[in-house]
């Protein structure tokens, strides 16, 4: 699943793998414990920040 610039690939132990699509990077990629869908994109959104939030949505 793509989410704001982000692959969110489900894992076997249940976590995600969050990367970002492309270079250059402003979040690295990172791994997140197992949680719903709603949580993950929560984290993407809180890791990016109010000033990232606000480019993604400009674009």
């Amino acid at each position: 699943m793509r989410y704001r610039g982000f692959v969110l690939l489900r894992q076997g132990n249940l976590g995600w793998l969050v990367r970002p699509e492309r270079s250059p990077m402003t979040v690295l990629p990172f791994r997140a414990p197992a949680c719903s869908l709603a949580d993950v994109k929560a984290l993407v959104d809180w890791r990016l920040g109010p000033d990232d939030r606000d480019l993604h949505q400009a674009a």
